[in-house]
């Protein structure tokens, strides 16, 4: 039996011109990170359990952050942004040829890292990340949308946290390459803070006929949003530990209150929402987290888990099969193999999180256990998706 099936899919439109691959920045991107993550993570464990070694010319734990920060996450940003700012605008973003050169830019950068010498894979890696946010500038400023242009400034800013990584590793600056990951997990987040504000209220709403939500004021918003940058702010930069919990704790009861304005109760039959909801609670719960391991009662690398598999693996799976069932004319409505999916990645989080948090002698085997689950669920998308990804739409448009 597939794993998913449209009841409405019926026999695409004769194609474009051009390979639908490259018609819009989502295709490439979005199978591009689901396949990083897919292999990456079991490599990962599995280097870290000793069961297999990398040719790298510095620390394991540093390519594995870097993949997941600057490869995936970054990835499906760029992906994502690349589409979203042609609906915004109606103007095309990168297509065809330019496509393709930023998504090859991007492989070979993630091949470079396990295969070529350092200063290869920095440069290529460093290349991309500007590359897109100056193409999405001059589409926002010719379209006159000023609104979304500060989030070209974040991803200027996580080019920024690239070259100190890049600069750290190579010993040409003192500032520590973890820092700068941690830069980037906090630039990520900001984004999907930006974004979840818009779409999941949104989302929720047009999902759940007749559901009424009265979410937070925009005052309340921009004051989330500032609380949440400043306390990222404070942890990245090493600030006395009393300044970064109280930031901490302040974010976390302020994204929980905008959780709860969502009404997630309201979304258990729908999985194409749960996801968004469910993935979003660990946005709180990884800032209490946050706040506690400032005075030592938690290790700081359940809050950093917390944040990237729960918020940001979550939101990723949520986002990826929506946006791309939208972009590619079929219903938004997940299919059993999607919701397996969904529940897998955050089940993936729960055991990450929570085993080595109740039971510090189980963490190898969560370790293991939520790098499988991870690299299943991403498998479960690739499945799926590929064969839609790399066709027409099914309405025959363009995108």
């Amino acid at each position: 039996m597939p794993l998913a099936k449209d009841a409405q899919d019926a026999p695409a439109a004769p194609a474009l011109p051009g390979w639908p691959l490259l018609r819009l920045g989502f295709r490439p991107f979005y199978l591009g990170a689901a396949l990083l993550a897919c292999l990456s993570v079991p490599v990962w464990i599995g280097v870290f359990l000793g069961h297999m070694a990398l040719p790298l010319g510095y620390p394991t734990l540093l390519w594995h952050g870097h993949e997941m920060l600057f490869g995936f996450a970054a990835g499906v940003v760029m992906g994502f942004l690349l589409t979203a700012v042609r609906a915004w605008t109606g103007m095309d973003t990168a297509r065809g040829a330019l496509l393709g050169v930023l998504a090859l830019l991007w492989l070979a950068a993630r091949v470079a890292a396990v295969s070529a010498p350092y200063a290869v894979f920095a440069v290529l890696d460093l290349l991309l990340l500007p590359a897109v946010a100056l193409i999405l500038l001059r589409v926002l400023v010719r379209a006159g949308n000023k609104r979304n242009i500060p989030l070209v400034g974040l991803l200027l800013l996580m080019a920024l946290a690239n070259a100190v990584f890049h600069l750290s590793v190579m010993g040409a600056i003192e500032v520590p390459a973890m820092s700068a990951l941690y830069a980037q997990l906090a630039l990520v987040l900001m984004v999907i803070s930006v974004m979840t504000g818009r779409v999941v209220p949104m989302f929720t709403r047009n999902g759940i006929p007749g559901l009424v939500l009265q979410p937070p004021s925009r005052r309340f918003e921009l004051g989330l949003l500032g609380v949440t940058g400043t306390a990222f702010a404070l942890w990245v930069l090493a600030a006395p530990a009393p300044l970064v919990g109280a930031a901490s704790l302040v974010a976390a009861a302020m994204h929980a209150r905008r959780l709860w304005s969502w009404k997630p109760w309201a979304t258990l039959r729908r999985p194409i929402l749960w996801v968004l909801h469910l993935s979003y609670a660990w946005m709180p719960i990884g800032f209490l987290l946050l706040a506690l391991a400032q005075w030592g009662w938690v290790a700081p690398s359940l809050a950093v888990h917390a944040f990237a598999v729960g918020v940001i693996g979550g939101l990723v799976i949520g986002m990826i099969t929506r946006t791309a069932r939208g972009h590619t004319g079929r219903p938004l409505k997940a299919s059993r193999g999607e919701a397996i999916a969904y529940g897998t990645v955050l089940v993936a989080a729960l055991v990450r999180v929570l085993v080595p948090a109740l039971q510090p002698g189980w963490t190898v085997m969560a370790l293991g256990v939520a790098a499988t689950l991870w690299g299943l669920a991403f498998l479960v998308y690739l499945v799926i998706y590929t064969p839609w990804l790399t066709r027409t739409r099914l309405d025959g448009k363009d995108g």
